[in-house]
């Protein structure tokens, strides 16, 4: 399976992109988001991917961002959601962010506006991606990049402080959370997603 290139932009033809790799040229759909961030035609470019194996074809999805193909990744696990619809719904927001923020704020009006999305998968959506959604975005923080350390974190370790801030971005305060994160167990192989999914459990007892 191919999940990256990196090569030079060849050009454009409506929503699909190549990209020449080591002599080949690899067509790949892309979002309007993803497309408008693209370098001029000839220089150097680089797309997340997702390949789509079928009997009959194999399609590329490029993305120009961790946080889009993130946000894909959730889209194409809901039902009647396939990569080419996950790209029509990604193309229809202005970024990852905003439609991320539609999901988990239960928005079904919001995301019915979307290319593609009518009522039952605008719920399905939201009854599905929600939480997910919500948690998405406090690991991407205020501007859908990853959340930086917070300076109440003092010397705990990078990802616990990761931890705190997208803790910070929900909403809660520092006198809420710093003893839940004393007493998480961290290790070397510990995510800030696992370890915040623990202190959000500890927090809403």
């Amino acid at each position: 399976m191919i999940g990256r290139l990196r090569g030079t932009l060849l050009g454009t033809s409506g929503n699909v992109v190549t990209v020449e790799c080591g002599g080949v040229g690899y067509e790949a759909t892309v979002s309007s988001f993803t497309q408008v961030s693209l370098p001029a035609v000839g220089s150097e470019a680089i797309l997340r991917v997702f390949t789509h194996a079928l009997e009959s074809k194999i399609s590329l999805y490029g993305f120009g961002s961790d946080a889009e193909r993130a946000l894909f990744d959730l889209l194409i696990t809901v039902k009647n959601v396939g990569p080419s619809s996950a790209m029509g719904i990604l193309s229809g927001g202005a970024n990852p962010q905003e439609i991320a923020q539609l999901i988990a704020g239960g928005d079904a009006g919001g995301l019915k506006k979307l290319p593609g999305v009518g009522k039952k998968t605008a719920e399905l959506l939201v009854v599905e991606l929600r939480d997910k959604c919500e948690l998405l975005l406090a690991t991407w923080g205020a501007s859908a990049t990853p959340v930086v350390a917070s300076s109440r974190a003092g010397n705990k370790p990078q990802v616990v402080q990761d931890v705190a801030s997208a803790l910070t971005g929900l909403g809660f305060r520092s006198s809420e959370f710093d003893k839940v994160l004393s007493e998480l167990s961290v290790t070397a192989d510990s995510t800030v997603e696992a370890l915040l999914r623990t202190a959000l459990r500890s927090l809403q007892r």
